[in-house]
Order: C-alpha cells, then sequence, then structure tokens
C-alpha cells in the first residue's frame, strides 16, 4: 500500500469537501430563493462537470493553470510556483469537478422546507443568513451530510482530473487512484487489487452510513 498516496487522498478529499460545504450552501440557498434569469445558467453551470469528461475540464483547468494564460501566471508569481502540478491545483480541479454533488443534494433539501414557514420567517424581520443559519440548515442536515458524504468519496476516487492537472508526482499529487494506475502499469496486480479494494471500501462505508442515519431519521418521523 502506497501510505504516501493514502494520506495525500484524504487531505486532498477533506480540503475538498470543506471547501465545497463552504461555497455550495449560500450558492444552493440563492438558486432556491432567488427569482434572476440568470438561475437556469448558475444551475446548468453546477452540473456541467457530472456530464464532461474529466479528461475535458482537467485539460481547460490545466491551461487555465498554467504559463500560458494571465491567470497562471499572475498565480505562478504570487505563490512562487504554477498552481498546476500541486496539491492547491489537485484541490481547485476537485472542488469543480465534485461541485454538482455538494449543490444538488443541499439545493434539494433546501427546496423540501415548506415555502409557509421560510415566508413566516421574513415577515417576522428574519434576514436571509438568519433564515439559510436558523431554519434551512437545521432542518436540513441530512442533506448536508449527504452532500459531505458524496464530495468525500468522490474526490477519493478521482482520476482524470486529478491525472491532468497534478500529473504523478509522489508525495505531491499522487493519490490512490493514479496508484492504482501505475500499479496495473507494473503489472502488480495484487497491489492493484488491495488498493482498489480499499477503495470500494472507503465508498460502501460512506453510503451504507448514509443511508443507515436516513433510515434511523425517517423511523424517529413516522
Amino acid at each position: 500500500m502506497d501510505l504516501q498516496a493514502l494520506a495525500l487522498t484524504f487531505r486532498l478529499a477533506a480540503t475538498t469537501t470543506l471547501v465545497l460545504l463552504a461555497a455550495s450552501i449560500p450558492l444552493a440557498y440563492w438558486i432556491v430563493s432567488t427569482r434572476s434569469r440568470l438561475r437556469p445558467l448558475v444551475e446548468a453551470l453546477s452540473t456541467l462537470p457530472i456530464l464532461l469528461p474529466p479528461t475535458v475540464l482537467g485539460f481547460y483547468l490545466l491551461v487555465l493553470l498554467g504559463p500560458r494564460t494571465a491567470f497562471g501566471r499572475v498565480t505562478a508569481h504570487l505563490l512562487g510556483h504554477p498552481l498546476s502540478f500541486s496539491f492547491a491545483g489537485l484541490v481547485i480541479g476537485s472542488v469543480i469537478y465534485s461541485l454538482p454533488f455538494a449543490v444538488q443534494p443541499l439545493t434539494a433539501g433546501f427546496h423540501s422546507i415548506d415555502p409557509a414557514l421560510l415566508e413566516q420567517a421574513r415577515l417576522l424581520g428574519a434576514g436571509r443568513l438568519r433564515i439559510l443559519s436558523e431554519i434551512l440548515l437545521p432542518l436540513s442536515v441530512r442533506s448536508v451530510v449527504a452532500a459531505a458524504a458524496l464530495c468525500f468519496t468522490h474526490t477519493v476516487g478521482e482520476f482524470g482530473v486529478v491525472l491532468m492537472i497534478g500529473g504523478d508526482i509522489p508525495g505531491a499529487t499522487r493519490t490512490l487512484s493514479i496508484a492504482i494506475y501505475d500499479q496495473v502499469q507494473d503489472f502488480s496486480y495484487a497491489q492493484a487489487n488491495r488498493t482498489s479494494l480499499l477503495l470500494i471500501g472507503i465508498a460502501l462505508i460512506a453510503l451504507i452510513l448514509l443511508y443507515a442515519r436516513r433510515g434511523n431519521n425517517g423511523a424517529r418521523h413516522a
């Protein structure tokens, strides 16, 4: 087992999940509460990574983060190194690629809240931040947990985007999914099997915990 790849994978998944929750909660709230004509466009853009091949997304991110663009040159100057082929670049790619897995559960959870309850809160003078923090989030805990579980497990299993942006640098950008690819290339099928089983186990445990929590919550409300 490549312990460096294991540690890097968990670090990447945890960082990506935290960033996505921080960004997706206000985005999902905006989607369910706005009447802007831009809402269909925003929803489409936030869902697009599901439909795009990872290599397409990875290619454009590699170009954007590299020295060929003004953004890439500016960030490289500020950080002292380019974002491509770095952990920070992996985080950016992972956040964009896993965005739908955070936004969609949160949007569904916020949509399930009784609109009359939100309207009463507005009539009583509650602002957007208070409605979000004291009504929507407490009543959508299952959706937040689902979003976190999906983001974490999806990031753990990423391959195409990670490989395109980060390459295969041991201890820096090599994740478990890339380690499996390397092991297969070296005909180390036994090692690849062990690493693959670990990824399957992580995904399965996350889903079991998620569905068990949903079942327990449903039993309490019955």
